[in-house]
This record gives C-alpha cells, structure tokens and sequence, in this order.
C-alpha cells in the first residue's frame, strides 16, 4: 500500500513538472511571438505562419487561428500517436493559444526585422525545447508530420516538417509580396533549430579522437596516466601497403585534447591523429544514460 502511494506521489510530482514547464515554455514562445515577429510579419513557419497571414487578413488572433487549426488533428492524434501525446499536445496548444491572444494586445518590442527576426527565433526556440523537454507538443505542422509519419513510417519527420513550413513561408511571401519576409523567416527557422540543438544537445561537445601509429601502446597508457582517459584500440588495416594497425579511440572534453596532442606529438611526431565532434557521450565520465 505504501509502494502504491509512494509512486502516485512521485507521478503526480512528475505531471505537475511537466505542465509547470509546459506553462513557462509556451509563454516563452507567445512572447516571442507575439512582441517580435507578429508584428513585423515574420514567423518561424508551422500554424503560426498562417496565423501570421490570417491577423493581417482578417484580423483573427493568431492564438484563435492555432488553436482551430489545430482541433481536428488531435482527434487523428488520439488515435494515431497515443494517449499520453495527445494530452501534452492538446494542454501545450490550448497554453499557448492562450498567451498568444494576451500579449497580442501589447506593444511590440521593436520593429525592426532584423532585430525581431533574431530575438524573436531564439526567444521561440527557447520556449519550444523547453516544451519539448516536458514530452509535449503545441501542435502545428510537428503534429501533422506525426500524423502523417502514423500513416507511412517510411517518412522522417525532420524532412516532412520542413515540407511543411516551406510550403507555409511561401504563402506568407505571396501575401505580404515581400521576399524578405521569406528570406528572413527562412533565417528564424534556422536559428530556432540552433537553440533547440543546444537545449538538447549542449554547447561544450566532447571530442573523438582516432590515433594511428606504430607506439601506439606507449601513447595509450601515457593518455591513461596523464589526462585519466581511456583509449580503445581498434583493428584496422592500411590499404596501401595492406598491412595489420591498431587505432586507438579516445573521447575527451574539448580542453583535454591539446594535452592528448601533445602526448602523441612527443612519443611519435608522425603519428596520424583524426578530431571530430561527439554530439552526444554517455557513460562513466560523461552524460548519464
């Protein structure tokens, strides 16, 4: 009995996180929204770009316009992409509709596209991962790309998202008659995907080195007593002399690898050494799983 009332404490506590982020995160995106590139007949593609063409057409809200938009695909969502899903989506949408429609009545921040079009992406993408991070949704083409995904799983999600809002920038070109409407919501698109990567995947990537060379024993352990990392060694063959190699792999923070280079550069000059970006580490020394 105390196991059971143990756990409906920890998911309450857990939904009430969730709606909680939900909340700030949808305000987020109604502020830059509404302050930033509403009134500067910018968006960062989605329902909000018909919005956008709606507001100034017929002077509907841009939240109303989402929010009707966005109706009869949760009932295809409720059946389509699960319970859960539809709950979070439903709740982010009705939020966000919501704070759209209160700070639509505000004075915008600036009217200068170039300043809205940069605020007002990050402002929306920083509003969007945080949402994201709840597991929710607020509609819009991602719900559609969901829907459709349901239908024929083949297809990605990124590629059908873009579709989507390519097809909606262009209509918001043809409205306003302004190529820079397209040019600078294309940006706002842009730099909206940054910020999500950065919510999600950080800013401080790891690095993954390959080293190739003959000491390599020698190298590996001085990597193992000096910076504390752990190497790998990889079976690896030369092409064109067809001769058997060990290649070591070693993943560190970006400020170990400097010390690494220096340690391969005094043990063996010509040493081979491959750097590249690791997105995402977990394990022992890194993320948690």
């Amino acid at each position: 009995m105390k196991i059971s009332i143990g756990k409906n404490i920890v998911k309450a506590k857990k939904i009430t996180i969730d709606l909680l982020k939900i909340t700030i995160g949808t305000m987020i995106m109604a502020i830059g929204i509404d302050l930033f590139l509403l009134p500067n007949q910018l968006s960062t593609g989605g329902f909000s770009g018909i919005g956008t063409v709606f507001y100034y057409l017929f002077g509907i809200s841009v939240g109303t316009t989402m929010l009707l938009l966005n109706l009869p695909l949760f009932i295809l969502s409720y059946f389509k992409v699960g319970k859960r899903f539809f709950l979070n989506a439903l709740v982010g949408t009705a939020l966000l509709s919501y704070f759209l429609n209160i700070f639509e009545k505000l004075n915008p921040i600036t009217n200068d596209r170039v300043l809205a079009f940069i605020y007002g992406s990050i402002i929306v993408g920083i509003g969007t991962a945080i949402v994201l991070k709840a597991r929710a949704s607020t509609g819009g083409t991602e719900l559609v790309a969901n829907i459709v995904k349901a239908y024929r799983p083949q297809l990605k999600t990124g590629t059908l998202i873009v579709i989507f809002d390519t097809i909606i920038i262009s209509a918001n070109t043809i409205f306003f008659k302004d190529i820079e409407v397209a040019l600078y919501s294309a940006l706002a698109i842009y730099i909206m995907g940054k910020i999500l990567d950065i919510f999600f995947e950080g800013i401080d990537f790891a690095k993954m080195l390959l080293i190739i060379s003959p000491k390599w024993e020698e190298i590996s352990n001085k990597i193992n007593t000096e910076v504390r990392r752990g190497t790998t060694s990889l079976y690896g063959e030369g092409m064109y002399k067809k001769e058997e190699r060990k290649i070591l792999l070693c993943v560190m923070s970006r400020n170990e690898v400097r010390e690494v280079r220096r340690i391969v550069e005094e043990i063996d000059p010509s040493a081979f050494i491959i750097i590249a970006n690791a997105r995402e580490v977990y394990g022992e020394g890194f993320k948690e799983a």
